[in-house]
């Protein structure tokens, strides 16, 4: 509850017990007026809450124990799923002036935030809670408690749905005097506290990222209660074990200023805290129609679909209890790898020794420029199978947390460009363009890679080999058939 509602709901339980008390001692009743002037203890009554979410602005309606009409809490939202007890509080008889004149004193000694321990230090005892769910009967936002005894009641806030503010413990009489008719007593009270309720959410940033060691940052943006005064406020984000952590950063969605001392952050291990201390409590306050927004930035470790989801709590129930955070929605970061096979072209076997670099441009990788690093390494060999895994990129068709299609923002083609071939083969006369997605992360060969012998296998002439022989030696027998023919001549014309 706000704390302008519980004090009008004070202010009201303290009009009701002191009126009542100048009722029964102080005025003179005719017989006919006190079957309703007096206080009947035979009587049962109840207690109905009426939960809604709180509105931006104070709605100005009644808060006297009555009900409201239907047409005044239109527009109003009810909450259902919250749970609420009521506990009697012993050694106070409303059937007696001394009884109203006992619980007005414990009204000056009432703490909401030890509510249970404020009413036994003052000496009386809780009687056994009794527990009903907002719209658990029927009536959305509603909790029914009947057939109570006269009495003093501690009404409690329990467990709220995610996200919700609870109200603050408060006391309720029943009966108290009707608002409406002074000469009469209200046995069934009508109750409306009301509560902030906050959303929160995440993204994910991921789309300038590459590789392995890249940043990947999470945003959580979270709602702040509509509460005049603030008394707790933390975000819990625990990281996968895929991230490493690398820094966070706190600021206010509307750029109002924030100190290093308003809040604490404490990474531990994988989970990353930041939670608010006072002189930031007082700034959220300040600015509840604005947001809380925590950006940490992460590396990525390991390749795999990593989720992420971040924890909200907008106030100290939530803190101490360890319930009711608001929960963002998760989001993913997708990182993984291609496995290619270097063959030969002419008998299929495996290549070892060729050599690739990827790229993230078609001219970066015919110019061989910026290729992306991997573990230190800018260049990988194929092993004696020939199958190459390059593992740690992003996946393509996946960036700051949704799919996107190719030619979209964000998409991500690679390329993979042959930098040196095994001996006796040609290098790749171009790039080959390639995606990283789950399929090529599965086991398996994504690309094959074919090359081709040197000069496509055909033989260079060589000086001195076979063909240059068989020129020499059809000159010679030339040059030896000519000097024959010249002899020949000569013993002829001697």
């Amino acid at each position: 509850m706000s704390t302008p509602n519980k004090g009008r709901l004070l202010r009201a339980t303290a009009t009701a017990l002191t009126g009542a008390v100048l009722a029964m001692v102080c005025a003179v009743a005719p017989a006919s007026a006190a079957d309703n002037s007096l206080v009947d203890a035979t009587q049962k009554g109840s207690i109905t809450v009426h939960k809604f979410e709180k509105p931006e602005a104070a709605t100005g309606l009644a808060n006297n124990g009555t009900q409201l009409d239907a047409a005044a809490t239109a527009a109003l939202k009810p909450l259902d799923g919250v749970t609420f007890s009521i506990a009697q509080v012993g050694g106070i008889d409303l059937a007696t002036n001394e009884g109203w004149k006992t619980a007005n004193d414990l009204l000056g000694k009432f703490d909401a935030k030890d509510s249970a321990g404020s009413i036994t230090g003052a000496g009386h005892t809780l009687s056994q809670a009794v527990t009903a769910v907002t719209g658990s009967g029927g009536k959305a936002g509603e909790a029914y408690f009947g057939e109570l005894g006269l009495g003093l009641y501690l009404v409690t806030e329990t467990v709220v749905p995610n996200g919700v503010t609870p109200s603050a413990p408060f006391l309720v009489s029943v009966p108290l005097t009707d608002p409406n008719n002074q000469k009469n007593w209200l046995y069934n009270v009508h109750v409306y506290p009301k509560n902030s309720v906050s959303t929160a959410n995440k993204t994910v940033a991921d789309a300038d990222s590459v590789k392995l060691g890249d940043n990947v940052t999470f945003t959580i943006t979270g709602g702040i209660p509509n509460e005049d005064i603030l008394d707790g406020y933390k975000v819990v984000d625990v990281l996968d074990a895929k991230l490493t952590y690398v820094s966070t950063e706190v600021a206010l969605a509307n750029g109002a200023a924030l100190e290093s001392g308003d809040y604490t952050v404490t990474p531990d291990g994988n989970t990353v805290t930041v939670e608010f201390t006072e002189p930031g409590l007082s700034k959220l306050a300040a600015n509840k129609t604005s947001q809380v927004q925590v950006v940490i930035t992460t590396t990525v470790n390991t390749i795999g679909e990593i989720k992420n989801q971040a924890l909200v709590y907008p106030n100290k129930f939530s803190i101490d209890s360890n319930t009711s955070p608001m929960e963002t929605p998760e989001v993913e970061t997708k990182w993984g790898a291609i496995t290619l096979k270097k063959t030969n072209k002419a008998d299929g076997e495996p290549l070892a020794g060729a050599k690739f670099s990827v790229f993230t441009t078609e001219a970066d990788a015919k110019a061989g420029t910026n290729p992306v690093e991997l573990g230190g390494e800018t260049v990988f060999a194929t092993p004696a199978n020939g199958e190459l895994t390059i593992a740690g990129l992003r996946y393509s068709n996946f960036a700051n947390g949704v799919l996107v299609a190719e030619g979209e923002a964000g998409f991500l083609n690679y390329f993979l460009a042959e930098v040196e071939a095994p001996a006796g083969f040609e290098l790749l006369a171009a790039p080959i363009k390639f995606q990283v997605t789950q399929a090529t992360t599965a086991v398996g060969v994504d690309l094959d890679v074919v090359n081709v012998p040197s000069n496509s296998g055909f033989e260079l002439p060589l000086t001195g080999g076979t063909g240059t022989t068989l020129l020499y030696a059809g000159g010679l027998l030339l040059v030896a058939g000519a000097v024959l023919l010249l002899v020949r001549s000569r013993r002829t014309q001697s």
